[in-house]
């Protein structure tokens, strides 16, 4: 009786009572008024003033420039007519469908599975080489791509000691070649996410496997995957958003260039609102961009199980 007699005290006592009171909780959680005010100055303000700049036809010159006065939706209805705007969204899905959702995630499952057979060193090794090109700054992860497949590039001087004709990819084939440099960049992500993943499972579970005769694309496709799916979709999801979003290396290497061959919608979006001037049709095209990403994250979480989610 004294058991449950106390037991009611704490569930229902004084000090029960005051973790329900208003004033409390507010005094507990006056602390956090200055983060909280930051991130809404710093996060949500400025995502609030560009889904106003979306709506208007603010400019850096001419009459935008003079007088910024709500359209509706005409930026958006513009984009939707013009044929660059539908060109960049398809060579936005390229780019990221090779070298994020493909390049990316297969590369980068390939070395965590390779890593985890081979010796320390090579797994120390290889581990460096790759994290090193992940470390680099998209800016110089570029250029270096750029010196090596430029036409006096690096690559070409190999070509020409082989007896072989010189190649040309940022000029005939530039969204290869830039999915190229953001699969040398970006695996590093993946191989980690997916070592991680793996270094939890069981040997257990896949010696057991391998003595009731599966081969090994049998234990990998029917019980590894299932086992860190999670893992699987999460770095899927993160690949898919940070690929959306890459400008500095495609700029460098190619500028979006020749013409709009490998103008993606970030190259798109810079070139409206500050080579032209349109901050009102820039904006909109920004938020086009986010809502892609926004379909992306629901698209992923939808295949998940519920269960995964909890």
């Amino acid at each position: 009786m004294a058991a449950v007699a106390e037991t009611s005290t704490l569930t229902t006592g004084p000090g029960r009572t005051n973790d329900r009171d208003p004033a409390r909780t507010a005094r507990r959680g006056m602390p956090l008024l200055p983060a909280v005010a930051l991130l809404l100055i710093f996060m949500a303000g400025p995502v609030i003033y560009s889904i106003y700049l979306a709506f208007t036809n603010k400019a850096l010159r001419g009459e935008g420039a003079d007088h910024t006065s709500l359209v509706g939706l005409t930026n958006f209805t513009d984009a939707f007519a013009k044929a660059d705007f539908w060109n960049a969204m398809w060579l936005t899905l390229v780019f990221t469908v090779v070298s994020g959702v493909i390049g990316q995630n297969l590369l980068g499952m390939a070395l965590a599975l390779l890593l985890r057979k081979c010796a320390a060193w090579v797994s120390w090794l290889t581990g460096t080489v790759v994290i090193g090109a992940w470390i680099i700054p998209e800016v110089v992860a570029g250029y270096l791509w750029y010196t090596f497949l430029s036409g006096d590039g690096s690559l070409n001087k190999v070509f020409d000691w082989f007896g072989l004709g010189p190649q040309d990819w940022l000029i005939s084939a530039p969204i290869v070649a830039v999915s190229f440099a953001n699969i040398w960049r970006g695996t590093a992500f993946s191989m980690l996410t997916y070592s991680a993943a793996l270094s939890q499972l069981d040997p257990e579970v896949e010696e057991s496997a391998a003595i009731d005769g599966a081969g090994p694309l049998r234990r990998f496709w029917s019980i590894t995957v299932p086992l860190i799916r999670r893992s699987i979709m999460t770095n899927l999801l993160l690949t898919t958003l940070q690929t959306l979003s890459v400008f500095g290396l495609i700029f460098v290497m190619t500028g979006g260039g020749p013409g709009t061959k490998s103008q993606t919608l970030p190259l798109y979006m810079y070139q409206q609102a500050f080579s032209f001037g349109q901050l009102g049709y820039g904006t909109a095209v920004a938020l086009v961009l986010l809502l892609v990403g926004g379909v992306a994250a629901l698209a992923y979480l939808k295949v998940l199980p519920k269960e995964d989610l909890t």
